[in-house]
């Protein structure tokens, strides 16, 4: 076994180590969220926390840890009878974002539970880590069933497992520790909300403090043990102030004064539910025993709230995460009045007012200026050339379902039909490989012709590895959704590019919702650029969108072609992912010779690959001249307006994106 980088040793990254070390005191916390840049200790401080946990009593030979002095009377190693036990250290068990559903929960023998009646069963994970740590290195990119396994386990403090019939329940307690990188992708709300508190981390500009964690980096690599030995007695301290915060922690006194701080602090901050104040009450105590206190102050209560709030008041993937710390510290000194821990507010901290900024949309030019020079510049003047400044987006909407036609076998998610390994069952098929649903009905089928020959003799039924069949299951996929935005001059007044970036946004907010993967093309001026490559974040995306620039002519070709290209390059990348690419635009093409025609053939290659698409029709004004619509057929998508993309319009009803579908001008 490898040794751990040293907890102690690890330079800077106060936050993290402090509620690493909370959750070590007091593990009904819940757990920690660390977000942050790649590169800045995650991995490494969480994997030496498992060094300073201490070591726990356990029934000797009992697979699932239980307590000796209380064991799990429904243990299936058990019934274990109350007596001394053994003492081992705590696990930290790693569960890989690719594991499968009985990796995580353990799996039964059906072979054996078919033909022997006996329960066989082989512990996952989640028997492995309970009464110590589950880590998961890129939670965020975590699948959403073993995601809806993590909640069901870390609601009830128990695993189920179920199949056919046979039934296996264990204990399932642990300490959920969950690392990620915002720019891959956002987690569900339910998962965010699972975890007690959650860190932002960056990695230091200060020059001293890079050298030395460059210096201690380099020094464990060359000698792990020698380094680690050095760091002995920083280790030993920190591990005997966890166990005496851990005898202190019954006799931390939250007072009513205290609660009322928190109570308050959480309805300021308008979270949703009661899970924020428990928590908070849980931190606050753990760092009132941590400092070696048997009262709870206001220093407590402020830190705890910076710990458990931030990730609990976001409404959407594109807020912030974060507190206005001076709101924080007004509401404390309303319903406190000690004045603790209020010495040092930061109001320009991470996440500070809790919102992205936002650009100026007042370039300087009247309210009705922009628009007339933006729409001049088409047919080639001059004076639409230039670029305008950035508008923000609209406000988003709900959005009716965009979807791809037919059955894929992509990445799960929520958006278009799929064969998945969860969903409703339609129909079976022999296994390929391991047996993981089986369909009872159906192997009972393949097997009843065959028991006089195989002499049956008794009720039990004769099952053979030949019989069992797999169950086939459709559910949803997430797709690879690559915008194609217009920036050019004829998209460029303000009201109306307002409009399309609501639209974007809006698609965005869905996009995020449906797990799929999201990508950005623009084109305006004599050319097209990939703003953002197919991603996870939603809200890298919706960055992108605010920033964006408008002016010039229209090369709608070469935004199709660069398009075209993106989705060839990430075919290869992941062929089982299909895409839908949604192209926002009036359907106008100038610039270059024949840019009409261009742009025709550049559509028919998305035809031709049987892409489906959808064209987002953005022409305003009292004559219109019908192009999106003629382009939608090109591409063999269809097309919508802005009106029709709202789930409540008059045509708000599913619409599939047919492959094959026309729509005429």
């Amino acid at each position: 076994m490898s040794t751990p980088f040293p907890f102690t040793a690890v330079v800077g990254q106060d936050d993290l180590r402090l509620a690493l070390l909370l959750n070590a005191v007091s593990p009904a916390v819940g757990g920690v969220l660390v977000r942050g840049e790649k590169g800045t200790a995650k991995s490494t401080a969480v994997r030496a926390l498992s060094v300073l946990i201490p070591e726990v009593d356990v029934v000797a030979g009992c697979r699932f840890s239980c307590a000796p002095a209380s064991p799990d009377p429904a243990c299936p190693d058990g019934p274990h009878e109350v007596g001394p036990g053994t003492k081992r250290a705590a696990r930290m068990v790693e569960l890989p974002v690719g594991a499968s559903e009985d990796r995580l929960v353990g799996a039964l023998d059906i072979e054996r539970a078919l033909a022997e009646g006996v329960k066989a069963f082989e512990p996952g994970l989640l028997a492995d880590a309970h009464r110590g740590i589950l880590y998961v290195d890129e939670v965020n990119l975590l699948h959403d069933h073993l995601v809806d396994l993590l909640l069901d386990a870390a609601a009830m403090g128990a695993s189920y497992v179920e199949r056919e019939g046979v039934s296996v329940r264990h204990a399932a307690r642990f300490l959920l520790v969950g690392t990620m990188n915002p720019e891959e992708g956002e987690l569900r709300p339910q998962l965010l909300d699972r975890f007690g508190l959650t860190v932002e981390v960056a990695a230091s500009r200060e020059p001293d403090q890079r050298v030395e964690v460059v210096r201690r980096r380099l020094a464990y690599d060359d000698d792990p043990e020698g380094f680690a030995a050095r760091w002995d007695d920083e280790e030993s301290a920190v591990r005997a102030r966890i166990v005496a915060a851990r005898e202190l922690l019954p006799s931390v006194l939250l007072g009513d004064g205290a609660l009322r701080q928190i109570a308050a602090t959480c309805a300021a901050f308008e979270v949703d539910g009661m899970r924020a104040d428990i928590v908070m009450a849980r931190t606050a105590t753990a760092l009132a025993a941590w400092a070696g206190r048997t009262e709870v102050l206001a220093e407590d209560v402020r830190q705890a709230a910076l710990l458990a709030l931030p990730h609990r008041r976001r409404r959407n993937p594109f807020d912030a995460p974060g507190l206005d710390e001076d709101k924080l510290d007004e509401t404390l000194e309303e319903f406190g009045g000690q004045g603790e821990g209020e010495d040092d507010p930061d109001p320009d901290g991470p996440g500070g007012g809790g919102q992205p900024p936002q650009e100026d949309p007042d370039d300087g030019s009247g309210p009705g200026e922009a628009p007339a020079q933006a729409e001049s510049g088409e047919g080639g003047q001059p004076q639409g050339g230039g670029e305008q400044s950035p508008v923000r987006a609209a406000e988003p909407f709900r959005t009716k379902v965009l979807s791809v036609p037919g059955l894929g076998e992509g990445a799960a998610g929520r958006r278009s039909r799929a064969r998945t390994e969860h969903g409703r069952t339609t129909g079976s098929r022999r296994p390929q490989g391991a047996l993981t649903k089986l369909h009872l009905a159906a192997t009972v089928q393949a097997a009843a012709p065959h028991q006089l020959a195989r002499g049956r003799s008794g009720r039990g039924l004769v099952v053979r590895r030949d019989d069992l069949r797999q169950a086939t299951r459709e559910g949803r996929e997430g797709n690879l959704v690559l915008f194609v935005v217009d920036a050019s001059g004829s998209m460029a007044a303000r009201q109306r590019m307002s409009a399309v970036k609501g639209a974007v946004l809006s698609l965005l907010l869905d996009a995020y919702q449906r797990r799929d993967k999201v990508g950005l093309v623009t084109f305006r001026g004599s050319a097209a650029e990939v703003a953002l490559p197919p991603t996870s974040s939603v809200d890298a995306a919706a960055a992108r969108l605010e920033s964006l620039p408008t002016g010039g002519r229209t090369p709608l070709a070469a935004g199709l072609l660069r398009a075209h290209d993106v989705l060839r390059v990430e075919r290869l990348r992941d062929a089982a992912r299909r895409p839908l690419v949604v192209v926002v635009t009036d359907g106008r093409a100038t610039g270059g010779p024949e840019p009409v025609t261009l742009a025709g053939r550049a559509a028919r290659l998305f035809a031709a690959d049987s892409v489906a698409s959808v064209v987002v029709d953005c022409e305003a004004g009292a004559v219109r001249l019908g192009l999106a619509g003629q382009l939608a057929v090109e591409l063999g998508g269809t097309a919508v307006t802005l009106d029709e993309l709202r789930a409540d319009s008059i045509a708000g009803l599913v619409r599939d994106v047919q492959g094959n579908s026309r729509r005429a001008a």
